[in-house]
């Protein structure tokens, strides 16, 4: 027996039709905010990257393959990590469908993790996912967007994330059986400091003339609408119904 309310068809609908004027008043919303991300200011890119790829060494400008937007996901994998970030997983899940789509709209999609890339592939092969994936191993590049920083970094003081410094070291020890530390940290081989080394971002870049810009980068919840589950649950009858941690890498669920 549902202890939700409940009524008729007319009910449902008028309360529906009223929900629909705050929807579309939503959607105006978000199509107002992405024309204010395309308005940002570009930020030409002087700073030489290396990255390893499947098909070797390559720049960021190489990473455009041959487009003139590219669109990068900051992946938690860290040099440490024994696989990839369940949560960045969950999201990763979405990839592969889109990828071709962009491509034939000028839009290259990009993953980007600091692990060797020759843990990226491995994970990537486990996960059945074929989209573009970079490691920027040897270079500063997941540190200046945002993505991760060193033990060294988070001694010496207040780390910058989602556009604001955060004190790392005043942060309390989690249990090792904390629930996020061991669906986390656990999934991904290692432990919680060495876990939240790494962060989850997008970002995006621009090339022309053979130079290349930073237009946009969004971090935490600014990633909620890249969680293709979470769109469905937005809409099923329970909605998200979380209670901590419930999601794991595709391949480790008990049943399908």
């Amino acid at each position: 027996m549902t202890d939700h309310k409940t009524g008729t068809r007319a009910d449902w609908l008028a309360a529906r039709l009223e929900l629909l004027e705050d929807e579309k008043e939503l959607t105006r919303r978000s199509d107002e905010l992405a024309r204010r991300r395309r308005e940002l200011p570009w930020v030409r890119i002087d700073k030489e990257y290396t990255f390893e790829t499947e098909k070797g060494t390559a720049s960021l400008a190489d990473l455009f393959d041959g487009r003139s937007q590219l669109l990068m996901y900051h992946f938690m994998f860290g040099a440490d990590y024994q696989a990839g970030c369940p949560s960045c997983s969950a999201i990763a899940d979405g990839f592969n469908g889109s990828v071709v789509h962009l491509a034939n709209h000028d839009v290259t999609l990009c993953a980007v993790s600091r692990a060797p890339i020759e843990k990226l592939l491995a994970f990537r092969q486990r996960m059945g996912w074929s989209f573009p994936w970079a490691s920027s191993f040897s270079s500063d590049f997941n540190s200046d967007f945002q993505a991760g920083h060193s033990r060294e970094q988070e001694q010496a003081g207040p780390i910058d994330y989602n556009f604001r410094s955060s004190d790392w070291r005043q942060a309390p020890e989690p249990s090792p059986e904390d629930p996020w530390v061991v669906a986390m940290a656990g999934s991904s081989g290692t432990d919680w400091g060495t876990y939240r080394l790494e962060s989850p971002g997008v970002s995006a870049f621009a090339r022309q003339d053979g130079v290349v810009y930073h237009t946009y980068s969004a971090y935490a919840r600014g990633l909620d609408s890249l969680w293709g589950m979470y769109q469905w649950l937005d809409r099923a009858p329970l909605g998200r119904n979380e209670h901590g941690p419930w999601w794991r890498h595709h391949d480790r669920y008990d049943s399908q």
